[in-house]
């Protein structure tokens, strides 16, 4: 080889040993790329666990406070819809398309037709359709004004408006085209209750006998006494409707003093050799 060129190629050597080397870091743009197959690899993994999780025991439509809420949807829907004169039945089909509940599954809806809505006391059923079932199955106005006349003759008093709402389409127009024929009486606890006015009751009294009425005391007479009057001449006024009464709690009663500690006798047959000395020793005879 010539000795130039390995005289040039000795001082290239040198000159590289003797120039410092740099190291080239990578940008913010090509580390971010380089991570984000990571970031897509763990979002992956955290939509399976997701996933998993919907298909689980915690996912919300399995649990039986959904399925609760559904059917407390159903029973809400058919009682507006009964009040509002709709009360034609309804295949469970067209219920759930009525009250939007389209993602429910088949085994919701088996549980819907065979116990939830079958056992409801507020639907009835009839050739796999359903219906609102009311308290009082009232058509119009004429049908309430017989109810209450009924209530009336019976001694049964009046009727909750509560269960007249509910039983009756459109209830507040009946109840305000009767007008007089009916009377509200308001409970203690803010119900009302519905009565039958009955007009044939209304005459005139004498008013030495409104005196005479007035003057009868009934300050002694409370309400145990008047309800077992009304029992015994087989009137049962206002039991249902009215509110029921809370027994108070009997306290225990302590008992005054020590009981005194019975004891066992044995050698009943050393009855006249043995001496009691239970309370003490006997004196000396």
């Amino acid at each position: 080889m010539d000795p130039a060129l390995l005289r040039d190629r000795e001082l290239f050597k040198k000159r590289a040993l003797s120039t410092p080397a740099v190291e080239k870091r990578p940008t913010a743009s090509e580390s971010h790329k380089k991570k984000k197959p990571k970031l897509d690899k763990e979002s992956s993994s955290g939509s399976k666990h997701g996933s998993e999780t919907s298909n689980g025991s915690f996912n919300i439509k399995t649990s039986s406070g959904y399925k609760f809420g559904c059917l407390a949807k159903i029973v809400n829907y058919m009682k507006t819809r009964h009040q509002n004169g709709d009360t034609h039945y309804l295949t469970l089909e067209e219920i759930l398309d009525e009250t939007k509940l389209l993602d429910i599954s088949m085994k919701q809806k088996q549980w819907l037709m065979t116990e939830a809505l079958a056992n409801n006391p507020k639907i009835v059923v009839r050739d796999g359709t359903y219906a609102f079932k009311p308290k009082f199955n009232l058509k119009d106005k004429k049908a309430l004004l017989r109810l209450l006349d009924k209530h009336d003759q019976l001694g049964l008093g009046g009727v909750l408006l509560d269960d007249v709402e509910e039983g009756l389409p459109n209830s507040a127009k009946a109840i305000k085209a009767l007008g007089d024929q009916i009377i509200f009486v308001t409970r203690p606890d803010k119900k009302k209750i519905l009565f039958y006015n009955d007009k044939h009751c209304q005459f005139a009294v004498d008013e030495e006998f409104q005196k005479l009425w007035r003057s009868v005391p009934v300050d002694s007479i409370d309400d145990e006494k008047i309800e077992e009057y009304l029992k015994k001449q087989g009137i049962s006024s206002m039991q249902e409707t009215g509110p029921k009464k809370v027994m108070p709690v009997q306290k225990r009663k302590k008992q005054s003093g020590q009981r005194k500690r019975q004891f066992k006798t044995h050698n009943n047959h050393l009855a006249g050799v043995l001496e009691d000395y239970s309370e003490g020793v006997p004196a000396k005879k």
